[in-house]
């Protein structure tokens, strides 16, 4: 009979990764999917996400079995080592699956203080430096869309991505009139891949169907679906391009690239090359806090500056902002936004109104946001209270007097506290245009903790209402 010992090192990997080589483990693992064709089939991709529930169940069985046997510094060690395995082998599920399943991946890269911190350093590999596809893969694409091959179509064409995201790649080239352009490419099959998790999604939210907050979850689940679909349209892309580079001066120092229409189609977008530093390779040149705060106010602002033109940013995160030498920021990639409707512009009126108004100005706002009926404000008290409180929450920032400091790790600790608390009284009820507010605002509270910049939002909030003429 095998002893305990034994047993424990037959329990998978203890040290297949360590946290010093994790960066060589992510470079062999993006050129192992490079040449990897994406799965698009429901089958096929459901039994890859089956296969990673297991792996990282066992790998986490493993460490409990372990953690009886050795010290606490040793259980702790453990623990992170494994975070790091679990990590890893979630981005190279969904490194090679791309579509909803990497944007899945991103959304929990932006979630610190709910997920492991070495979940979040990982996925954030997604945003920017997801594993690309082997040019072979992608050059039929090219092809297709240009109806030639790239090396005519362009003066020069790098067959190496210079970024890579959950839904396509970006490689650098030059028009042969001389402007060096960014050829955003869609990855084969993507739009198929989402309609796929889509159908997955339905079957596992089935149960739902039964319960009284269908209707309103169904709204919801929508909305995602379409937005999804959506970002596979890169002359959608493409039209809210140039709506977003009209909203934005050269004082504004928010520079937003031409689209060059005549390259682009509905899965390939070429425009202006925008040569700027990543987020990591701005925070690796060690910026001063004064860069931080203004690189912050600049990317608060632009987002703002879309809000009061109805148009919801809904994907604030690093890898679609760019850092000039010159101090603007490059604003890249529009695949994520929202129109708002006119019946959603009067909810946000309203709440816009609430801000400076009463507690039962709030709470008329709250009972709007969540579809309470008038019986339900006393039946569901605590929820209501709990509503109010993320209302002032959210606005925290808003209407803070002076630099509001987003690198503060407490701000986003709260609100996953809140998060917490809301989440046990298992109610989905809601305006479906909440779920990308949600969104938009954890997920860029999550951004500007990363980058650590400080800023006047309750100022910047004024200045862009006046831009727009949105008086309350």
């Amino acid at each position: 009979m095998p002893t305990i010992i034994e047993l424990l090192d037959a329990l998978p990997g203890d040290d297949d990764v360590q946290p010093e080589s994790s960066s060589n483990v992510l470079r062999e693992l993006q050129q192992r999917l490079a040449s990897k064709p994406m799965p698009t089939g429901s089958l096929r991709r459901l039994c890859s996400l089956s296969g990673l529930h297991a792996r990282i169940g066992l790998a986490y069985f493993a460490y409990w079995m372990r953690s009886w046997f050795q010290t606490k510094d040793r259980r702790e060690q453990q623990l992170v080592e494994t975070h790091l395995r679990a990590a890893i082998k979630m981005l190279e599920t969904m490194g090679y699956l791309r579509g909803a399943v990497a944007k899945t991946g991103q959304a929990i890269a932006s979630m610190p203080e709910m997920v492991p911190d070495q979940f979040v350093e990982v996925l954030s590999a997604l945003h920017f430096q997801a594993p690309p596809m082997h040019y072979s893969l992608i050059r039929e694409q090219l092809v297709n869309e240009l109806g030639d091959d790239p090396e005519n179509v362009f003066a020069e064409f790098e067959t190496e991505a210079i970024a890579a995201a959950s839904l396509g790649q970006v490689h650098r080239a030059r028009l042969k009139t001389g402007e060096q352009v960014a050829v955003k490419i869609q990855y084969p099959g993507i739009a198929r891949t989402i309609r796929a998790d889509m159908r997955n999604l339905a079957a596992i939210f089935a149960p739902i169907r039964l319960t009284k907050d269908w209707t309103s979850f169904k709204a919801q689940f929508e909305e995602f679906r379409t937005l999804l679909e959506h970002e596979t349209d890169y002359e959608r892309e493409a039209a809210n391009l140039r709506a977003a580079r009209a909203l934005f001066g050269e004082d504004d120092h928010i520079v937003v690239p031409r689209v060059h229409e005549r390259y682009s189609t509905k899965r390939l977008l070429v425009m202006d090359y925008i040569d700027g530093k990543t987020a990591d390779q701005l925070l690796d040149s060690k910026p001063t806090q004064a860069q931080l705060d203004h690189y912050g106010e600049l990317t608060s602002r632009a987002c703002l500056r879309m809000f009061y033109n109805r148009q919801l940013y809904t994907d604030p995160h690093p890898g679609n902002f760019l850092y000039l030498e010159d101090g603007s920021i490059g604003f890249i990639d529009f695949g994520a936004v929202r129109p708002v409707s006119d019946e959603e512009w009067g909810y946000i009126y309203r709440q816009g109104l609430a801000k400076h108004g009463t507690h039962e100005d709030v709470l008329a706002v709250v009972q709007e946001s969540a579809e309470f009926t008038d019986d339900e404000l006393e039946t569901h008290s605590e929820l209501v209270d709990l509503m109010v409180e993320g209302f002032h929450y959210y606005l925290e920032p808003h209407v803070y007097d002076g630099l509001f400091d987003f690198g503060d790790p407490e701000y986003i600790r709260r609100g996953v506290d809140w998060l917490r608390r809301v989440s046990k009284h298992r109610r989905m009820k809601q305006k479906a245009i909440n779920i990308f507010f949600h969104k938009q605002i954890f997920q860029g509270n999550a951004f500007g903790l990363r980058m650590g910049g400080r800023v006047n939002v309750k100022r910047l909030v004024d200045e862009e209402i006046k831009v727009t003429g949105w008086e309350f």
